[in-house]
């Protein structure tokens, strides 16, 4: 059996990008700097206005995985894609980045592949507009127990919870990589999404090893200020991160706190901020280092990504690393 060192299991999605200003985010009227879920028709609408449009895969979890592929790792992505030619183009993308993309492109059937329309405004801000397609299908007969039973770490998408399917493919995943010795744990994903599913995250976190989230989905999820929220969060879970915009991350784990400090630059395309810290963090995880040194992984790692456009690391982020003087 293949071991890996980190799964991830979330929505596969290509990320389509094109520049927009102001003008034409009310004309069209997107929320600025926001995800927003969209059907099928504005989806085709919104795709249709876009211009200089450029592709990549995109998705939360795939996104932290890319990272951790171009950092070494044995990664493996739990996703569903059709076999059209975006989840082809997908498929292929994440092999090639060095992430084993392990469930076949879906033949048949009625959804398209998954795409998030993204419009980035002259300041950075990304405003996303996600159609989800045949993702939002993935269930529990897409997680494998020769994948999810070999993994060391497991990292899940919370904005999965969205569907059913998606919580029961969880679960399974969860408990096949307990059982086999392994560690598993959640990114918060967005405010929205915890508010969605606030009593269901209480009983995940109570049940994961390590939870990430920023400093407004910990205030959502236990509704009260942060330090009060990340209290009750180390008591719920193993570990827990906490990204704050252009401050310190915080990290606790039982008694013990650690800061690691965010070096503040001009966003040139945010997307792809809190996958890639998470990317970084769960590298300083798996290969046992210090709180304080995971969570100024994840703040390089982050601040790389937010340099350029697309949500996909550019630069050797273990270069990066090796200059800080943490590897």
């Amino acid at each position: 059996m293949k071991s890996y060192q980190v799964v991830g299991i979330g929505n596969a999605i290509v990320d389509v990008f094109s520049t927009a200003d102001d003008t034409f985010l009310d004309l069209m009227g997107i929320q600025k700097g926001i995800m927003q879920l969209v059907e099928r028709e504005r989806g085709e609408l919104l795709y249709g206005a876009m211009t200089n449009r450029q592709q990549a895969p995109g998705g939360s979890v795939a996104n932290t995985l890319a990272g951790l592929g171009s950092l070494g790792l044995a990664t493996a992505f739990i996703g569903r894609v059709h076999d059209d030619a975006l989840g082809r183009f997908y498929a292929r993308s994440m092999a090639d980045e060095g992430t084993e993309f392990v469930n076949p492109p879906v033949p048949g059937g009625e959804l398209p592949t998954s795409r998030s329309m993204i419009f980035v405004s002259p300041d950075g801000e990304r405003s996303m507009n996600t159609y989800l397609g045949i993702s939002s299908e993935l269930g529990p007969e897409d997680v494998s127990e020769s994948v999810a039973g070999s993994a060391e770490i497991l990292f899940l998408e919370g904005y999965l919870y969205d569907k059913p399917k998606g919580k029961l493919a969880f679960e399974r995943a969860v408990d096949l990589c307990h059982k086999a010795g392994g560690k598993a744990g959640i990114s918060l994903s967005d405010p929205f999404c915890v508010d969605r599913h606030r009593d269901d995250f209480r009983r995940l976190v109570k049940s994961l090893d390590y939870v990430i989230g920023n400093e407004h989905e910990w205030c959502s999820l236990y509704q009260t200020d942060l330090s009060a929220a990340l209290e009750q969060a180390a008591a719920d879970a193993g570990l827990v991160a906490c990204t704050r915009s252009g401050e310190d991350v915080i990290i606790v784990r039982g008694d013990e706190t650690a800061l690691a400090p965010v070096r503040r630059v001009v966003p040139v395309d945010a997307t792809g901020a809190g996958d890639l810290f998470a990317a970084g963090f769960l590298y300083g995880y798996a290969t046992g280092q210090s709180l304080a040194t995971a969570g100024r992984m994840g703040c390089i790692a982050a601040t790389e990504v937010i340099t350029h456009f697309g949500a996909r690391p550019e630069t050797d982020l273990k270069e990066l690393f090796r200059k800080e003087g943490l590897i």
